[in-house]
């Protein structure tokens, strides 16, 4: 049997070797072994929830580091000692004596970031991670590693924590691995999501994907012979590997395109890798490939994508193009030279790497450069902060030029305000329309890739309140809060000084119990909202003195607040209300909640956004009200609170007695025939007696659309009613919404 010992050297010396590949440089692998040791010290008798010891987390994320992430030895050194002082009694200040200003500072950002998230919302947690970009990118590269390795080790996590971690990760990690070009690590980051998250849906999605590897296999190598012989003629030095589509990804567009396994054609895809001629750019290089492969097979028009010519944000370059392969089979080829394959896979160390050779400024430094001026701002609050940055993480990438012709990356869906913005934010908070392709536009229009935009601006214009669901960009959403915070403080200073002077002038004192009556006198909540009306102008004055002199109406009402134990809480078998013993109706729930809220007295209600049905994984949120919203454990709204305030999860269930109905929406596209909505109708309501409450559908050019909205007791009978209307003939598509509009 191997001892810890003899196992903590094995892993170490993995590291060692994989820094000397890297870097043979023996005074840089010195330090590492200091880095190595001390941690070994520090972490002597701790332990994982795994049974493992302790220093093997910093010793996997170390190589994480080198290997996955191609970062140096300062970094490999932080990572193996980046939980000391946040776990023991070493110092910031004893790293640096120790090791330096530049370890010093890495270990300091992470342990930040460590100090965080014990005590804070994830949205704050979030905003110190994103601070480190002021500080040293790598920061945030080891917390990655950092990351991936525990969700690696999700297995050992209690079930509300991994909710917790899983959630952080879709919401924060994944697109942040994304935006910095970490293609290998987001993959696995959603595929271990997946897998926690739908454990049936991921195993029978890996069945699959194995059953079929052998006839995959045959075909790629049918598909890419004639490649290769055109290549090897040509004299191109290259590696052809191919790609199958992640667990996670096929499962998002099933899910997403309500389509099985078998319709998903893009399982695979066709990597050419090639050494550069020294005489012909990599561009030039990549179009000669491209040549050659359609002088074989045949293009699919409109599924180019040049990367090379127009980087993405994150550095990746590459020219992909689909092909339609033999027996009709569409095989996508993405064709990179070495250096773009380096940046592919390690991202952002890769691109600055590469960037010392030849610098120049890319869309990942100014993407970069617009975060540190949104972290400017001191005041931003945590959890905007967090939806703002995570929606420029996601968003793709769009080409808008100025008048003069010059080039600017901007997020797909950006408006004309936002680009204003992105010029200056006096340009912005002056705008008033633009001219977008020499038309005159209006600030809300929304640019399209290749527009030409000219701002116009008045000096009487400022920033509104309704901008804010203009402008889609971090930047601008954080520049206009500001303006409305200026004016809006200015406005309550103005408000509360009438307010008082006019109190003075009858004698009064301004007291919180006179604000609160003339508040409630005013039809406003508090005292600031009465203050903020008052200097925006829209207070009445002409009834001040009669709303102080109207005696307030006292009442004195008593309730009971009842607590029922769990197995109380949830439907009975007969679907009627339930009294307590002092005779109190308490209104039956469908679902149950873990045993450690059992002494909580607590509300609970169905999430609006996605209106879960028994049989869905659910997840509970408890606000400060002791208030539990219950969703459907896949909702991108539960996905952002379990991001910002994952202490706030509660593990939930739905009751085996519900008697309940639940609203639910099926999507339809199909082609139109006369007769078909009538049959549709007799299916649901005559054959599975399922109640309606509304049906739209819309016609044209021979296709219809629309969609059902019906009250079904659980997801296995709405799963025979999906079954059943997919039969009738003329029916396209059928899938269930994820969203229900109110």
């Amino acid at each position: 049997m191997t001892t810890d010992l003899e196992l903590i050297q094995r892993e170490f010396d993995e590291l060692l070797d994989a820094c000397r590949k890297r870097s043979p440089n023996e005074e840089e692998l010195g330090v590492i072994r200091q880095a190595f040791d001390l941690a070994n010290e520090a972490h002597k008798g701790a332990r994982r929830r795994s049974g493992e010891p302790y220093i093997m987390h910093p010793l996997a994320v170390a190589k994480i580091v080198v290997n996955e992430i191609g970062l140096g030895y300062k970094s490999v050194s932080a990572a193996l000692l980046h939980d000391v002082v946040e776990d023991t009694d070493y110092t910031v200040a004893d790293i640096q004596r120790l090791f330096g200003d530049k370890i010093a500072e890495l270990v300091d950002g992470l342990t930040k970031i460590e100090g965080a998230l014990s005590g804070s919302t994830q949205a704050e947690n979030f905003r110190r991670i994103i601070l480190t970009l002021n500080d040293d990118i790598r920061v945030i590269l080891i917390k990655l590693a950092d990351r991936l390795h525990n969700m690696r080790t999700l297995d050992a996590m209690p079930e509300n924590k991994r909710s917790k971690i899983t959630g952080e990760t879709m919401y924060v990690y994944v697109p942040l691995a994304l935006r910095l070009g970490l293609y290998s690590i987001k993959t696995e980051l959603e595929n271990i999501w997946l897998k926690f998250s739908q454990p049936e849906d991921y195993s029978k999605i890996k069945a699959m994907l194995d059953a079929t590897e052998a006839s995959r296999s045959n075909y790629i190598e049918m598909f890419t012979q004639p490649i290769k012989e055109s290549l090897y003629r040509r004299g191109v030095s290259f590696e052809l590997v191919s790609r199958t589509k992640s667990v996670y990804s096929i499962w998002h567009k099933m899910h997403m395109k309500n389509i099985g396994f078998e319709e998903v054609f893009d399982l695979f895809a066709v990597r050419i890798i090639f050494n550069p001629w020294p005489d012909l750019s990599e561009l030039a290089q990549c179009y000669e490939i491209h040549s050659l492969i359609s002088k074989i097979y045949k293009i699919i028009p409109g599924r180019t994508r040049n990367w090379v010519k127009t980087p993405k944000a994150n550095g990746y370059e590459a020219l992909h193009e689909t092909f339609m392969g033999p027996q009709g089979t569409p095989v996508e080829v993405q064709i990179r030279s070495r250096r773009m394959d380096d940046i592919a896979k390690r991202g952002v160390a890769a691109h600055w790497r590469y960037k010392m050779q030849q610098p120049q400024e890319s869309e990942l430094d100014k993407w970069l450069e617009q975060i540190r001026s949104v972290l400017e701002n001191p005041n931003i609050n945590a959890a905007e902060f967090l939806d703002q940055i995570h929606s420029d993480l996601v968003t793709s990438d769009m080409y808008v030029f100025t008048p003069k012709g010059e080039s600017k990356l901007m997020p797909k869906g950006a408006t004309v305000l936002d680009f204003a913005y992105y010029i200056h934010s006096a340009i912005g908070n002056r705008a008033i329309a633009a001219k977008v392709n020499h038309e005159l536009t209006s600030i809300n229009h929304v640019l399209k890739s290749g527009d030409q935009v000219e701002v116009l601006t008045a000096e009487s214009q400022h920033p509104h309140r309704d901008w804010l669901n203009i402008v889609t960009t971090t930047k601008a959403k954080s520049i206009i809060t500001d303006a409305l915070k200026a004016d809006a403080k200015n406005r309550d200073k103005d408000g509360r000084e009438m307010i008082e002077a006019r109190l003075q002038k009858l004698g009064i004192q301004p007291m919180s119990r006179v604000f609160n009556k003339l508040a409630k006198g005013y039809g406003v909540t508090n005292k600031e909202e009465l203050f903020s009306k008052a200097g925006a102008g829209l207070i009445d004055f002409s009834v001040f003195e009669k709303i102080l002199r109207t005696n307030t109406e006292e009442k004195t009402v008593s309730y009971w607040k009842l607590k029922f134990p769990l197995s109380l809480i949830g439907i009975n078998a007969s679907g009627d209300k339930r009294k307590d013993a002092k005779g109190a109706i308490d209104k039956t729930q469908p679902y149950l909640l873990q045993e450690n809220l059992i002494d909580k007295t607590l509300s609970y209600n169905i999430a609006p956004c996605c209106k879960p049905i028994p049989g869905d994984e659910i997840i509970g949120f408890v606000d400060d009200n002791q208030h539990v919203t219950v969703h459907n454990k896949h909702c991108e709204e539960a996905t952002r609170l379990a991001a910002q305030h994952g202490d706030r999860i509660i593990k939930a269930q739905w009751s085996k007695h519900t008697q309940q109905s639940f609203l639910s929406r099926l999507e339809i596209r199909g082609f139109d025939r006369i007769g078909i909505l009538n049959e549709l109708t007799n299916i649901i309501t005559g054959r599975l007696s399922v109640n309606i409450r509304k049906l739209f559908i819309e016609s044209h050019d021979n296709i219809f659309e629309g969609y059902i909205d019906l009250y079904v007791h659980s997801k296995s009978d709405l799963a025979v009613l999906i079954d059943e209307v997919k039969g009738v003939k003329g029916m396209e598509s059928v899938k269930r919404a994820d969203k229900i509009p109110d």
